[in-house]
């Protein structure tokens, strides 16, 4: 069963990483983005929160353009 707001994130079809409302998070940050494992490789953030599903989605985007 998916979370509020949950998303797969894709790159050439396969899942690379998640973006969702957390059960847990710091206060003012509720969404959650995560990298799927198999795809940290040497990125330096693997996942974090933001206050804004948009501001999780341009975390993610930042962490996975790095490699």
């Amino acid at each position: 069963m998916k979370r509020e707001g949950e998303e797969d994130l894709l790159c050439s079809d396969a899942v690379v990483g998640r973006i969702f409302k957390a059960n847990a998070a710091p206060v003012g940050s509720p969404w959650m983005w995560t990298l799927a494992f198999g795809h940290h490789e040497d990125r330096t953030a693997t996942h974090g929160y933001a206050a804004t599903r948009e501001a999780a989605m341009a975390a993610f985007a930042k962490s996975w353009r790095r490699y």
